[in-house]
């Protein structure tokens, strides 16, 4: 499966995923402060639902917001569920 990629733009930004230029999967995040990670949409494309894309990213964000000291809020539906369901991640939730 392809790489986990960021990009960022003034306080917002997001982690993506691309399978030879085409769009797999994005989680989008809003950065309030210096150290707390909103994230608040993920999207899958149709042809990739079902493939752990979607927990791919999260679980890269989560690494990321260790290795950052950042902490994570998830207000999208589908980062919150991860979340309620594995424990094992929940030492950067906000």
């Amino acid at each position: 499966m392809s790489e986990v990629l960021r990009e960022e733009a003034g306080h917002k930004g997001r982690f993506y995923m691309e399978d030879e230029g085409n769009p797999m999967g994005e989680i989008t995040y809003t950065m309030a402060g210096e150290s707390l990670m909103i994230v608040d949409h993920t999207h899958v494309e149709d042809a990739y639902r079902g493939n752990g894309v979607g927990k791919k990213i999260l679980m890269y964000i989560i690494e990321f917001a260790r290795e950052s000291g950042f902490r994570i809020l998830p207000l999208c539906p589908f980062a919150s569920s991860v979340f309620a369901r594995n424990k094992t991640i929940r030492d950067v939730l906000s």
